[in-house]
């Protein structure tokens, strides 16, 4: 549990910033995690892993079956947009189970995969498929933000990159292990750190909802979870907790169930029509902010371009439009902060439409745009039918391809 004056931290720094946009409270989220570590009573040396000190947590016999049950998001599109040549080297900067790296293996020999993830899971998969492939993969364990050093320390220079992936979001062996409390489907604690017990003075989820008052519980599930009833459900958070600590994923679930009508437990409805749980968008907020997940985002685009070579190609995936924003206006060189201008808006929407008749029609904030990039696809790409119906955990992906100039 956060001590005392670690929730004051969270507290001061967090309602300070309440106004801000959400890629500004991607900037807040950094300084909280920052203000916690120097709260820990562990120096956090990990931040620079090198070869043979990193914590790999044990793991069972189920590792092998990750890889063989995972199904990689949008496979085709993902391996046609990076188009592997013999020889060549990528980073694959979120490696989960390795169904995109497996098939990047398989489309062209000879080519030379760094495989990076912050969960010791996926660390311990890809270290088991390097096996299969001597010499064309190295395992990294890290998050984004480390991983600059992280490929320094392997050897890889910046500008000497064929090719980066960059898969946002959780990954489906997160969501299927109870014990990670990912999922609200299956009870287990409610940690959601994605990188298990490697920080474990870190704060978990349920140190979060126990420990922050109501109008930054609430914040925090608008801001991350675009949750529209986020004031309601921070309210009976509250409440709870005042009886009992909140430790467990479906204890978390029926608080925020309860605070609304038996009618609208599923009322929600996901893209392929489907019931969703009322509680799902507290589960991403409390989950982005646990992991700090779109200033590391943006960390990891940076690293990106740093280390791919002109000519290299990056290809991101998202899953909701709070990363996808990021995405999107890094590729453009929009400036992060920039806020919208819904005339400008318009202007450019009807210019595209007469102009170019470019399908895509986007929001783009006002301003110069200062890319650094060329457009493999002239428009987002989405799942095909197909892939959704053999892997609707995927319908809400978009990619979006680009090459540095």
């Amino acid at each position: 549990m956060l001590s005392q004056c670690l929730c004051q931290v969270y507290k001061c720094l967090f309602l300070r910033n309440l106004k801000l946009n959400s890629i500004n409270v991607a900037t807040l989220a950094r300084r909280i995690h920052s203000s916690a570590k120097k709260l820990s009573d562990c120096e956090l040396k990990e931040q620079t892993v090198q070869k043979g000190e990193t914590k790999v947590l044990p793991q069972s016999t189920e590792n092998n079956n990750f890889g063989r049950l995972h199904i990689p998001v949008m496979l085709e599109e993902v391996v046609n947009c990076l188009s592997p040549q013999r020889g060549q080297r990528f980073l694959d900067m979120t490696f989960g189970a390795g169904g995109h790296t497996t098939a990047l293996l398989e489309k062209a020999g000879d080519i030379t995969i760094y495989a990076l993830d912050r969960d010791p899971t996926a660390y311990k998969i890809a270290q088991q498929l390097s096996e299969s492939y001597p010499k064309q993969i190295q395992a990294l364990l890290g998050q984004f933000s480390q991983s600059e050093a992280l490929l320094i320390s392997s050897g890889v220079e910046p500008g000497t990159l064929d090719g980066v992936l960059l898969d946002a979001g959780c990954s489906s062996m997160q969501f299927d292990t109870p014990e990670r409390g990912f999922s609200l489907q299956k009870d287990g604690p409610l940690d959601m750190r994605m990188d298990s017990d490697r920080y474990p003075d870190m704060p978990t989820a349920a140190d979060v909802v126990n420990a922050l008052d109501q109008q930054a519980l609430a914040s925090i599930l608008r801001t991350y979870g675009e949750e529209r009833h986020a004031k309601k459900i921070a309210s009976a958070i509250v409440q709870a907790r005042s009886i009992y600590p909140i430790t467990r994923t479906q204890q978390l679930a029926s608080i925020v169930a309860g605070a609304f009508p038996a009618s609208a437990l599923y009322a929600r409805k996901d893209l392929l029509q489907r019931p969703t749980h009322v509680a799902t968008k507290t589960f991403q907020g409390l989950r982005i902010f646990v992991n700090d997940e779109l200033h590391e985002l943006l960390i990891g685009l940076k690293t990106a371009e740093k280390f791919l070579k002109p000519g290299g190609r990056l290809v991101a995936l998202s899953f909701h439009s709070l990363e996808d924003r990021i995405i999107k206006r890094f590729l453009h060189g929009i400036d992060m902060t920039e806020k919208y201008n819904l005339g400008s808006r318009q202007k450019i929407r009807q210019a595209l439409k007469n102009c170019s008749k470019k399908e895509d029609t986007e929001e783009f904030p006002s301003g110069k745009s200062n890319s650094k990039w060329m457009f493999i696809q002239k428009k987002v790409l989405t799942p095909q039918a197909k892939d959704i119906q053999t892997n609707p955990r995927g319908r809400s992906a978009k990619l979006r391809a680009a090459i540095k100039l």
